[in-house]
């Protein structure tokens, strides 16, 4: 019985008002983060992308990739220091950043 109850509250959670609001906002940045004005700098840019796979993939996975790939390497290591951080966050993270850059 208990465990149906957590299964629930979790079902509930996840299917919230709040939830649902932070999955739109985060879908309107990543569309908004397409149409800047201006290209924002690579170190912006890495944050975007380490942001974003934090928020749709979870903790980084696979195998690093070779040092002669730098730009691949650049990718891996930012997301890799999102290691650890819950999708919301880094979804409301991404939103912050997009609306920065916006302003």
């Amino acid at each position: 019985m208990r465990c149906k109850s957590n299964q629930k509250k979790a079902s509930f959670a996840a299917n919230s008002p709040m939830t649902v609001d932070l999955q739109q906002q985060f879908e309107q940045a990543v569309s908004d983060s397409k149409s800047l004005s201006e290209k924002p700098s690579n170190e912006t840019l890495l944050q975007l992308y380490s942001l974003y796979k934090q928020a749709t993939e979870g903790d980084v996975n696979g195998d690093a990739p070779t040092m002669f790939d730098f730009v691949a390497k650049a990718k891996y290591e930012a997301w890799t220091a999102q290691k650890g951080k819950a999708k919301d966050a880094a979804q409301e993270e991404y939103i912050q950043l997009v609306q920065k850059l916006k302003s």
